[in-house]
């Protein structure tokens, strides 16, 4: 299948801001280097993580911009993508910081979530693999629980239903085929992805994943279902069963 190749799920760009800038609020800026004239004259690609956090917290706290707040947090969590998948008692606890910001912080993460998810019903997941990758990233690579889900795909390998089938704690998830199987039959499903996430941060395949991934692939055989991939996700990688030649599917 193919959906292990390299992928940027961002970046940040690196913006030096003028001397005039430093302690200065950000009304009182030079109009293009405010991040909301800056999105809409140059488009958001160009502005870096802080900026365009700034934009969702909309006000810092006293001595600080909403552009050195954003580059504050993103400091204390490390990354992004920290950040986004921080919990609300981590984030309010830090100056500034409150409910409001975390649910329009949220909200903006799930948003993204929403628009990769679409963009897999709407085209082959052959035709933009890449999709795949950035959107189990996002939906489960920084949980802090296991988790494992199924992608129903219909007779032209798009999505029809993207299912959380089982959940366990941080080092084991009970994955049954039998209930696999149903849930596929049941959505008339012509091939089947499934993925898990390993919390530990290694995406490598245990023995107990290999087991499962014959298996399963021999449950499916029997309804004439063929499993296309089985994913594995962590916070800072990506492994693919099929990429490895660990998958013999007919549909590539």
């Amino acid at each position: 299948m193919g959906i292990g190749q390299n992928s940027k799920l961002g970046h940040s760009p690196i913006v030096a801001r003028p001397s005039q800038c430093v302690d200065s609020p950000i009304s009182k800026w030079p109009k293009p280097e405010q991040p909301r004239e800056k999105l809409r004259s140059l488009g958001a690609s160009t502005l870096s993580n802080a900026e365009l956090l700034a934009i969702f917290l909309r006000v810092g706290v006293k001595g600080k911009t909403a552009v050195e707040l954003a580059e504050d947090l993103l400091s204390q969590f490390g990354s992004l993508p920290k950040l986004l998948n921080s919990n609300p008692e981590e984030l309010t606890a830090i100056h500034g910081m409150g409910w409001s910001k975390w649910s329009q912080i949220q909200a903006a993460y799930e948003l993204v979530k929403r628009s990769l998810e679409e963009k897999l019903a709407q085209d082959s997941i052959f035709a933009s693999p890449n999709h795949v990758r950035e959107f189990l990233q996002a939906k489960i690579g920084r949980l802090p629980h296991e988790v494992f889900l199924c992608l129903y795909l219909d007779a032209r390998c798009r999505l029809i239903e993207c299912h959380e089938l089982f959940r366990g704690s941080i080092t084991h998830t009970a994955v049954y085929p039998r209930e696999i199987l149903k849930e596929a039959l049941e959505r008339n499903a012509s091939a089947l992805i499934v993925a898990h996430n390993h919390p530990s941060g290694n995406p490598l395949p245990s023995q107990a994943d290999q087991d499962l991934t014959k298996t399963l692939e021999k449950a499916l055989q029997l309804v004439d279902i063929p499993l296309l991939d089985h994913c594995i996700v962590s916070s800072s990688g990506f492994f693919s069963f099929s990429d490895a030649g660990l998958i013999q599917n007919t549909q590539k």
